[in-house]
Protein backbone atom coordinates (compact mmCIF):
# COMPACT_ATOMS: atom_id res chain seq x y z
CA UNK A 1 0.00 0.00 0.00
CA UNK A 2 0.77 3.41 -0.65
CA UNK A 3 1.45 5.27 2.52
CA UNK A 4 0.57 9.08 1.94
CA UNK A 5 3.51 11.53 2.15
CA UNK A 6 3.67 14.31 4.90
CA UNK A 7 3.99 17.69 3.57
CA UNK A 8 7.53 19.29 4.15
CA UNK A 9 7.41 21.42 7.20
CA UNK A 10 9.12 25.03 5.99
CA UNK A 11 12.31 25.42 7.75
CA UNK A 12 12.77 28.32 10.15
CA UNK A 13 14.39 30.24 7.65
CA UNK A 14 11.90 30.37 4.88
CA UNK A 15 9.38 31.09 7.49
CA UNK A 16 11.15 33.83 8.77
CA UNK A 17 11.81 34.79 5.03
CA UNK A 18 7.55 34.58 4.57
CA UNK A 19 7.04 36.94 7.66
CA UNK A 20 8.72 39.41 6.17
CA UNK A 21 7.44 39.23 3.40
CA UNK A 22 4.07 39.65 5.19
CA UNK A 23 6.10 42.32 7.11
CA UNK A 24 6.99 44.17 4.00
CA UNK A 25 3.60 44.33 2.88
CA UNK A 26 1.71 45.51 5.82
CA UNK A 27 3.82 48.58 5.69
CA UNK A 28 3.19 49.06 1.88
CA UNK A 29 -0.67 48.96 3.13
CA UNK A 30 0.23 51.38 5.85
CA UNK A 31 1.95 53.72 3.81
CA UNK A 32 -1.35 54.24 1.70
CA UNK A 33 -3.26 54.67 4.84
CA UNK A 34 -4.90 51.11 3.95
CA UNK A 35 -4.83 50.00 8.11
CA UNK A 36 -7.37 46.89 7.47
CA UNK A 37 -5.08 45.99 4.95
CA UNK A 38 -1.76 46.26 6.91
CA UNK A 39 -3.49 44.81 9.91
CA UNK A 40 -4.23 41.38 7.99
CA UNK A 41 -0.44 41.56 6.78
CA UNK A 42 0.76 41.85 9.81
CA UNK A 43 -1.17 39.48 11.59
CA UNK A 44 -0.12 36.88 9.05
CA UNK A 45 3.24 38.15 9.74
CA UNK A 46 2.76 37.35 13.89
CA UNK A 47 1.07 34.07 12.93
CA UNK A 48 4.13 33.00 11.20
CA UNK A 49 6.30 34.28 13.14
CA UNK A 50 5.19 34.93 16.61
CA UNK A 51 7.88 35.79 18.56
CA UNK A 52 9.06 38.92 16.68
CA UNK A 53 8.51 42.24 18.95
CA UNK A 54 8.39 44.73 15.80
CA UNK A 55 5.86 42.88 14.09
CA UNK A 56 3.36 43.25 17.32
CA UNK A 57 4.67 46.65 17.15
CA UNK A 58 3.93 47.58 13.75
CA UNK A 59 0.30 45.54 14.30
CA UNK A 60 0.08 48.25 17.27
CA UNK A 61 0.60 51.24 15.73
CA UNK A 62 -1.94 50.33 12.73
CA UNK A 63 -4.63 49.48 15.72
CA UNK A 64 -3.94 52.74 16.84
CA UNK A 65 -5.00 54.60 13.21
CA UNK A 66 -7.72 52.59 13.72
CA UNK A 67 -8.49 53.85 17.23
CA UNK A 68 -8.93 50.11 18.30
CA UNK A 69 -6.58 51.13 21.26
CA UNK A 70 -7.59 48.53 23.82
CA UNK A 71 -6.14 46.01 21.00
CA UNK A 72 -3.17 48.35 20.23
CA UNK A 73 -2.02 48.08 23.91
CA UNK A 74 -1.98 44.29 23.93
CA UNK A 75 0.07 44.49 20.89
CA UNK A 76 2.42 46.68 22.27
CA UNK A 77 2.51 44.97 25.37
CA UNK A 78 3.54 42.15 23.87
CA UNK A 79 6.14 43.65 21.70
CA UNK A 80 7.94 44.93 25.21
CA UNK A 81 7.37 41.35 26.68
CA UNK A 82 9.48 39.99 24.08
CA UNK A 83 11.44 42.70 23.67
CA UNK A 84 12.00 45.18 26.31
CA UNK A 85 14.71 46.98 24.80
CA UNK A 86 11.80 47.86 21.79
CA UNK A 87 11.61 51.63 22.39
CA UNK A 88 9.01 52.19 19.98
CA UNK A 89 7.10 49.25 21.23
CA UNK A 90 7.41 51.07 24.83
CA UNK A 91 6.29 54.55 23.31
CA UNK A 92 2.96 53.18 22.00
CA UNK A 93 2.19 51.70 25.07
CA UNK A 94 2.62 54.79 26.64
CA UNK A 95 0.45 56.22 23.69
CA UNK A 96 -2.04 53.79 24.38
CA UNK A 97 -2.46 54.02 27.95
CA UNK A 98 -2.63 57.99 27.41
CA UNK A 99 -5.59 57.50 24.76
CA UNK A 100 -7.37 55.30 26.92
CA UNK A 101 -6.86 57.99 29.98
CA UNK A 102 -4.25 56.15 32.30
CA UNK A 103 -1.79 58.70 32.21
CA UNK A 104 0.17 57.29 35.02
CA UNK A 105 0.83 53.92 33.32
CA UNK A 106 1.96 56.06 30.62
CA UNK A 107 3.97 58.10 32.25
CA UNK A 108 5.65 55.05 33.79
CA UNK A 109 6.50 53.81 30.00
CA UNK A 110 7.59 57.20 28.70
CA UNK A 111 10.25 57.44 31.58
CA UNK A 112 10.96 53.77 30.18
CA UNK A 113 11.78 55.05 26.99
CA UNK A 114 14.02 58.26 28.45
CA UNK A 115 15.83 55.50 30.46
CA UNK A 116 16.60 53.63 27.20
CA UNK A 117 17.04 57.14 24.81
CA UNK A 118 17.38 59.91 27.60
CA UNK A 119 17.37 62.18 24.30
CA UNK A 120 13.85 60.78 22.38
CA UNK A 121 11.98 64.44 22.13
CA UNK A 122 8.54 62.04 21.55
CA UNK A 123 8.70 60.60 24.60
CA UNK A 124 9.94 63.66 26.92
CA UNK A 125 6.71 65.69 25.10
CA UNK A 126 4.51 62.95 25.91
CA UNK A 127 5.49 62.83 29.09
CA UNK A 128 4.82 66.38 29.74
CA UNK A 129 0.99 65.89 27.66
CA UNK A 130 0.78 62.62 31.02
CA UNK A 131 1.01 65.14 33.20
CA UNK A 132 -1.20 67.91 31.95
CA UNK A 133 -3.69 65.16 31.83
CA UNK A 134 -3.28 63.97 35.28
CA UNK A 135 -3.60 68.00 36.06
CA UNK A 136 -6.78 68.19 34.41
CA UNK A 137 -7.96 65.13 36.38
CA UNK A 138 -7.26 66.52 39.81
CA UNK A 139 -8.93 69.88 38.59
CA UNK A 140 -11.97 67.88 37.68
CA UNK A 141 -12.18 66.27 40.83
CA UNK A 142 -12.13 69.26 42.65
CA UNK A 143 -14.39 71.15 40.44
CA UNK A 144 -17.04 68.23 40.79
CA UNK A 145 -17.21 68.44 44.40
CA UNK A 146 -17.72 72.72 43.67
CA UNK A 147 -20.41 71.51 41.62
CA UNK A 148 -18.61 73.77 38.97
CA UNK A 149 -19.80 71.46 36.49
CA UNK A 150 -19.21 73.98 33.40
CA UNK A 151 -15.18 73.25 34.70
CA UNK A 152 -15.42 70.29 34.80
CA UNK A 153 -16.57 69.70 30.79
CA UNK A 154 -13.88 72.27 30.11
CA UNK A 155 -11.19 69.95 31.81
CA UNK A 156 -12.62 67.07 30.49
CA UNK A 157 -12.62 68.22 26.83
CA UNK A 158 -8.79 69.22 27.45
CA UNK A 159 -8.37 66.10 29.10
CA UNK A 160 -9.79 63.98 25.89
CA UNK A 161 -7.19 65.71 23.71
CA UNK A 162 -4.25 63.95 24.76
CA UNK A 163 -6.84 60.80 25.60
CA UNK A 164 -9.54 60.58 22.94
CA UNK A 165 -10.10 56.92 23.88
CA UNK A 166 -10.97 57.46 27.81
CA UNK A 167 -14.69 56.42 28.23
CA UNK A 168 -14.13 57.59 31.62
CA UNK A 169 -13.19 61.09 30.81
CA UNK A 170 -16.01 61.08 28.12
CA UNK A 171 -18.58 59.71 30.82
CA UNK A 172 -17.99 62.31 33.70
CA UNK A 173 -18.34 65.25 30.75
CA UNK A 174 -21.69 63.73 29.79
CA UNK A 175 -22.42 63.76 33.58
CA UNK A 176 -21.82 67.08 33.48
CA UNK A 177 -23.13 68.04 30.37
CA UNK A 178 -26.51 66.37 32.15
CA UNK A 179 -26.32 68.28 35.37
CA UNK A 180 -25.98 71.97 33.14
CA UNK A 181 -29.12 70.76 31.50
CA UNK A 182 -27.61 70.10 28.23
CA UNK A 183 -29.25 66.83 27.38
CA UNK A 184 -29.00 66.61 23.44
CA UNK A 185 -24.78 67.21 24.09
CA UNK A 186 -24.83 64.71 27.04
CA UNK A 187 -27.31 61.25 25.48
CA UNK A 188 -25.00 62.00 22.28
CA UNK A 189 -21.95 61.01 24.26
CA UNK A 190 -23.65 58.45 26.24
CA UNK A 191 -25.04 56.86 22.96
CA UNK A 192 -21.58 56.75 21.13
CA UNK A 193 -20.02 54.82 23.87
CA UNK A 194 -23.14 52.42 24.34
CA UNK A 195 -22.47 51.64 20.70
CA UNK A 196 -19.12 50.14 21.21
CA UNK A 197 -20.25 48.67 24.79
CA UNK A 198 -23.73 48.37 25.02
CA UNK A 199 -23.18 46.87 29.12
CA UNK A 200 -21.20 49.48 29.67
CA UNK A 201 -23.03 50.92 33.14
CA UNK A 202 -21.71 54.35 33.31
CA UNK A 203 -23.05 55.71 30.25
CA UNK A 204 -26.46 53.48 30.74
CA UNK A 205 -26.52 55.70 34.39
CA UNK A 206 -25.96 59.43 31.87
CA UNK A 207 -28.75 58.01 29.85
CA UNK A 208 -30.85 57.61 32.44
CA UNK A 209 -30.00 61.13 34.20
CA UNK A 210 -30.41 62.86 30.88
CA UNK A 211 -34.48 61.12 30.72
CA UNK A 212 -34.79 62.06 34.95
CA UNK A 213 -33.92 65.62 33.98
CA UNK A 214 -36.27 65.74 31.62
CA UNK A 215 -38.88 64.60 33.58
CA UNK A 216 -39.09 61.14 32.15
CA UNK A 217 -39.07 59.61 35.01
CA UNK A 218 -40.70 56.52 34.15
CA UNK A 219 -38.18 55.94 31.22
CA UNK A 220 -35.48 56.98 33.24
CA UNK A 221 -35.75 54.48 36.03
CA UNK A 222 -35.45 51.58 33.12
CA UNK A 223 -31.80 52.88 32.27
CA UNK A 224 -30.90 52.86 35.66
CA UNK A 225 -32.20 49.22 36.69
CA UNK A 226 -30.57 47.72 33.33
CA UNK A 227 -27.23 50.39 34.89
CA UNK A 228 -27.74 48.20 38.53
CA UNK A 229 -28.27 44.97 36.48
CA UNK A 230 -24.72 45.70 34.68
CA UNK A 231 -22.97 47.12 37.79
CA UNK A 232 -24.84 46.04 41.31
CA UNK A 233 -22.75 48.50 43.11
CA UNK A 234 -23.05 51.36 40.97
CA UNK A 235 -23.70 54.15 44.00
CA UNK A 236 -25.40 57.04 41.31
CA UNK A 237 -27.49 54.78 39.50
CA UNK A 238 -29.11 53.42 43.13
CA UNK A 239 -29.20 56.82 44.31
CA UNK A 240 -30.70 58.42 41.15
CA UNK A 241 -32.94 54.94 41.40
CA UNK A 242 -34.51 55.94 44.24
CA UNK A 243 -34.71 59.30 44.18
CA UNK A 244 -37.00 59.22 40.34
CA UNK A 245 -38.99 56.88 42.56
CA UNK A 246 -39.56 58.72 45.43
CA UNK A 247 -40.04 61.96 42.73
CA UNK A 248 -42.48 60.41 40.86
CA UNK A 249 -44.52 58.95 43.70
CA UNK A 250 -44.74 62.30 45.47
CA UNK A 251 -45.77 64.18 42.74
CA UNK A 252 -48.19 61.91 41.47
CA UNK A 253 -49.98 61.65 45.14
CA UNK A 254 -49.61 65.51 45.22
CA UNK A 255 -51.53 65.66 41.98
CA UNK A 256 -54.28 63.34 43.25
CA UNK A 257 -54.87 65.28 46.56
CA UNK A 258 -55.07 68.25 44.34
CA UNK A 259 -57.81 66.82 42.21
CA UNK A 260 -59.76 65.77 44.78
CA UNK A 261 -59.53 69.22 46.32
CA UNK A 262 -57.56 68.83 49.38
CA UNK A 263 -55.00 71.99 48.72
CA UNK A 264 -53.57 71.73 51.88
CA UNK A 265 -52.58 68.24 51.80
CA UNK A 266 -51.45 68.63 48.09
CA UNK A 267 -49.44 71.94 49.22
CA UNK A 268 -47.98 69.38 51.81
CA UNK A 269 -46.57 66.84 49.27
CA UNK A 270 -45.08 69.48 46.56
CA UNK A 271 -43.19 70.67 49.50
CA UNK A 272 -41.50 67.25 50.10
CA UNK A 273 -40.94 66.32 46.54
CA UNK A 274 -39.34 69.60 46.19
CA UNK A 275 -36.79 68.61 48.58
CA UNK A 276 -36.06 65.13 47.29
CA UNK A 277 -33.56 66.39 44.23
CA UNK A 278 -32.38 69.90 43.75
CA UNK A 279 -30.80 68.94 40.54
CA UNK A 280 -34.12 68.18 38.77
CA UNK A 281 -34.29 71.24 37.17
CA UNK A 282 -37.48 70.19 34.77
CA UNK A 283 -39.42 68.67 37.46
CA UNK A 284 -38.84 70.96 40.03
CA UNK A 285 -39.83 73.80 38.13
CA UNK A 286 -43.32 71.97 37.52
CA UNK A 287 -43.51 71.01 41.18
CA UNK A 288 -43.47 75.06 42.03
CA UNK A 289 -45.89 75.42 39.82
CA UNK A 290 -47.93 73.22 40.44
CA UNK A 291 -47.67 74.21 44.59
CA UNK A 292 -48.32 78.24 43.14
CA UNK A 293 -51.34 77.07 41.87
CA UNK A 294 -52.64 75.09 45.33
CA UNK A 295 -51.50 78.60 46.91
CA UNK A 296 -53.86 80.50 44.29
CA UNK A 297 -56.44 78.16 45.26
CA UNK A 298 -55.75 78.98 48.99
CA UNK A 299 -55.98 82.64 48.33
CA UNK A 300 -52.15 83.22 49.16
CA UNK A 301 -51.52 85.07 45.88
CA UNK A 302 -48.13 86.40 46.93
CA UNK A 303 -46.94 82.92 47.85
CA UNK A 304 -48.08 81.95 44.33
CA UNK A 305 -46.24 84.65 42.72
CA UNK A 306 -42.80 83.35 44.83
CA UNK A 307 -43.52 79.82 43.63
CA UNK A 308 -44.10 80.56 40.21
CA UNK A 309 -41.49 83.08 39.88
CA UNK A 310 -39.09 80.24 41.11
CA UNK A 311 -40.13 77.60 38.00
CA UNK A 312 -39.30 80.30 35.70
CA UNK A 313 -36.12 80.94 37.39
CA UNK A 314 -35.41 76.84 36.80
CA UNK A 315 -37.21 77.37 33.40
CA UNK A 316 -37.30 80.40 31.74
CA UNK A 317 -39.44 78.79 28.80
CA UNK A 318 -42.26 77.54 31.31
CA UNK A 319 -45.39 78.75 29.70
CA UNK A 320 -47.77 77.74 32.68
CA UNK A 321 -45.73 79.27 35.23
CA UNK A 322 -46.10 82.43 33.32
CA UNK A 323 -49.66 82.05 32.63
CA UNK A 324 -50.20 81.38 36.31
CA UNK A 325 -48.29 84.00 38.11
CA UNK A 326 -49.37 86.61 34.95
CA UNK A 327 -53.21 85.75 36.99
CA UNK A 328 -52.11 86.22 40.70
CA UNK A 329 -50.32 89.42 39.46
CA UNK A 330 -54.41 90.79 38.16
CA UNK A 331 -55.61 89.07 41.16
CA UNK A 332 -53.49 91.34 43.38
CA UNK A 333 -53.75 94.26 40.80
CA UNK A 334 -50.27 94.16 40.17
CA UNK A 335 -50.80 94.84 36.43
CA UNK A 336 -47.64 95.79 35.06
CA UNK A 337 -46.20 92.66 35.67
CA UNK A 338 -48.76 90.63 34.81
CA UNK A 339 -48.42 92.37 31.07
CA UNK A 340 -44.72 91.85 31.54
CA UNK A 341 -45.71 87.96 31.91
CA UNK A 342 -48.45 88.23 29.06
CA UNK A 343 -46.05 89.60 27.13
CA UNK A 344 -43.40 86.78 27.19
CA UNK A 345 -46.17 84.18 26.76
CA UNK A 346 -47.48 85.93 23.73
CA UNK A 347 -44.19 86.08 21.74
CA UNK A 348 -43.56 82.79 22.76
CA UNK A 349 -46.90 81.36 21.77
CA UNK A 350 -48.57 83.81 19.66
CA UNK A 351 -52.34 82.39 20.32
CA UNK A 352 -55.52 84.02 19.93
CA UNK A 353 -56.40 83.21 24.07
CA UNK A 354 -52.92 84.37 24.96
CA UNK A 355 -53.64 87.99 22.56
CA UNK A 356 -56.94 88.30 24.37
CA UNK A 357 -55.30 87.79 28.14
CA UNK A 358 -52.21 90.63 27.17
CA UNK A 359 -55.06 92.81 25.92
CA UNK A 360 -56.95 92.31 29.13
CA UNK A 361 -53.87 92.98 31.30
CA UNK A 362 -52.84 96.08 29.09
CA UNK A 363 -56.56 97.96 30.05
CA UNK A 364 -56.49 97.18 33.43
CA UNK A 365 -52.60 98.77 33.57
CA UNK A 366 -53.96 101.94 31.65
CA UNK A 367 -57.25 102.02 33.66
CA UNK A 368 -54.89 101.61 36.98
CA UNK A 369 -52.92 104.58 36.06
CA UNK A 370 -56.01 106.57 35.80
CA UNK A 371 -57.90 108.47 38.38
CA UNK A 372 -59.96 105.67 40.46
CA UNK A 373 -63.64 107.53 40.01
CA UNK A 374 -65.41 104.44 41.82
CA UNK A 375 -62.83 105.15 44.99
CA UNK A 376 -62.99 108.98 44.73
CA UNK A 377 -66.50 108.49 45.28
CA UNK A 378 -66.33 105.91 48.08
CA UNK A 379 -68.83 103.73 45.96
CA UNK A 380 -68.51 100.18 44.43
CA UNK A 381 -67.83 99.50 40.92
CA UNK A 382 -71.30 98.30 40.38
CA UNK A 383 -73.35 101.39 42.47
CA UNK A 384 -76.52 102.26 41.81
CA UNK A 385 -77.26 106.00 39.77
CA UNK A 386 -79.21 106.45 43.60
CA UNK A 387 -76.08 104.99 45.13
CA UNK A 388 -73.45 107.31 43.00
CA UNK A 389 -75.89 110.42 43.66
CA UNK A 390 -76.03 110.11 47.93
CA UNK A 391 -72.18 109.38 47.57
CA UNK A 392 -71.57 112.95 45.78
CA UNK A 393 -74.12 114.85 47.75
CA UNK A 394 -71.70 113.31 50.88
CA UNK A 395 -68.21 113.90 49.25
CA UNK A 396 -69.47 117.27 47.73
CA UNK A 397 -69.91 118.59 51.23
CA UNK A 398 -67.42 117.34 53.25
CA UNK A 399 -64.70 119.13 50.84
CA UNK A 400 -66.31 121.87 49.88
CA UNK A 401 -63.83 124.79 49.75
CA UNK A 402 -66.30 127.28 52.04
CA UNK A 403 -66.01 124.81 54.63
CA UNK A 404 -62.82 124.80 55.07
CA UNK A 405 -62.15 128.58 54.89
CA UNK A 406 -60.58 128.98 57.94
CA UNK A 407 -58.10 125.92 57.40
CA UNK A 408 -54.10 126.41 56.59
CA UNK A 409 -53.82 127.65 53.32
CA UNK A 410 -51.86 124.28 52.71
CA UNK A 411 -55.53 122.24 53.89
CA UNK A 412 -57.82 124.35 51.70
CA UNK A 413 -55.38 123.40 48.79
CA UNK A 414 -56.11 119.83 49.09
CA UNK A 415 -59.40 120.09 50.00
CA UNK A 416 -60.21 122.03 46.72
CA UNK A 417 -58.15 118.92 45.21
CA UNK A 418 -60.36 116.34 46.44
CA UNK A 419 -63.90 118.69 45.57
CA UNK A 420 -62.35 118.78 41.85
CA UNK A 421 -61.67 115.51 41.98
CA UNK A 422 -65.53 114.63 43.38
CA UNK A 423 -66.66 117.06 40.78
CA UNK A 424 -64.91 114.75 37.81
CA UNK A 425 -65.81 111.13 39.28
CA UNK A 426 -69.38 112.39 39.59
CA UNK A 427 -69.82 113.94 35.92
CA UNK A 428 -68.24 110.67 34.62
CA UNK A 429 -69.76 108.39 36.91
CA UNK A 430 -73.12 109.64 36.52
CA UNK A 431 -73.30 109.76 32.60
CA UNK A 432 -73.87 106.38 31.23
CA UNK A 433 -72.00 106.62 27.98
CA UNK A 434 -69.12 108.31 30.04
CA UNK A 435 -69.38 105.47 32.70
CA UNK A 436 -69.19 102.63 30.10
CA UNK A 437 -66.30 104.34 28.32
CA UNK A 438 -64.40 104.58 31.47
CA UNK A 439 -65.22 100.98 32.97
CA UNK A 440 -64.22 99.76 29.33
CA UNK A 441 -60.64 101.87 29.58
CA UNK A 442 -60.99 104.22 27.03
CA UNK A 443 -59.21 107.73 27.41
CA UNK A 444 -61.29 110.44 27.80
CA UNK A 445 -59.81 112.58 26.62
CA UNK A 446 -59.17 111.47 23.48
CA UNK A 447 -63.41 111.17 23.34
CA UNK A 448 -62.95 115.40 23.71
CA UNK A 449 -63.59 115.30 27.38
CA UNK A 450 -60.69 117.45 28.92
CA UNK A 451 -61.02 117.52 32.44
CA UNK A 452 -58.77 119.64 33.11
CA UNK A 453 -61.24 122.54 31.98
CA UNK A 454 -64.12 121.72 33.31
CA UNK A 455 -65.64 123.31 36.73
CA UNK A 456 -66.66 122.02 39.77
CA UNK A 457 -68.36 124.32 41.76
CA UNK A 458 -70.80 123.95 38.56
CA UNK A 459 -71.72 121.01 39.29
CA UNK A 460 -72.06 121.15 42.41
CA UNK A 461 -74.93 124.12 41.75
CA UNK A 462 -76.24 122.29 39.19
CA UNK A 463 -76.67 119.07 41.77
CA UNK A 464 -77.73 120.78 44.81
CA UNK A 465 -80.26 123.71 42.72
CA UNK A 466 -81.69 126.88 44.29
CA UNK A 467 -81.68 130.19 42.62
CA UNK A 468 -79.96 132.15 45.28
CA UNK A 469 -76.49 129.87 45.79
CA UNK A 470 -75.51 128.36 49.07
CA UNK A 471 -73.10 129.39 52.02
CA UNK A 472 -71.86 127.36 54.41
CA UNK A 473 -72.53 128.51 58.20
CA UNK A 474 -70.55 127.41 61.78
CA UNK A 475 -73.20 126.28 64.27
CA UNK A 476 -70.26 125.72 67.15
CA UNK A 477 -66.65 124.87 67.24
CA UNK A 478 -65.66 122.82 64.13
CA UNK A 479 -69.06 122.40 63.37
CA UNK A 480 -70.60 123.82 60.00
CA UNK A 481 -74.48 123.15 58.33
CA UNK A 482 -74.78 124.59 54.70
CA UNK A 483 -77.99 126.75 53.86
CA UNK A 484 -79.25 128.03 50.48
CA UNK A 485 -80.39 131.92 49.66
Amino acid sequence: LDVPRQPLQPSGESRAREAESFKEQGNAYYAKKDYNEAYNYYTKAIDTCPNNASYYGNRAATLMMLGRFREALADAQQSVRLDDSFVRGHLREGKCHLSLGNAMAASRCFQRVLELDHKNTQAQQELKNASTVLEYEKIAEVDFEKRDFRKVVFCMDRALEFAPACHRFKILKAECLALLGRYPEAQSVASDILRMDSTNADALYVRGLCLYYEDCIEKAVQFFVQALRMAPDHEKACLACRNAKALKAKKEDGNKAFKEGNYKLAYELYTEALGIDPNNIKTNAKLYCNRGTVNSKLRKLEEAIDDCTNAVKLDETYIKAYLRRAQCYMDTEQYEDAVRDYEKVYQTEKTKEHKQLLKNAQVELKKSKRKDYYKILGVDKNASEDEIKKAYRKRALMHHPDRHSGASAEVQKEEEKKFKEVGEAFTILSDPKKKARYDSGQDLEEDGLNMGDFDANNIFKAFFGGPGGFSFEASGPGNFFFQFG
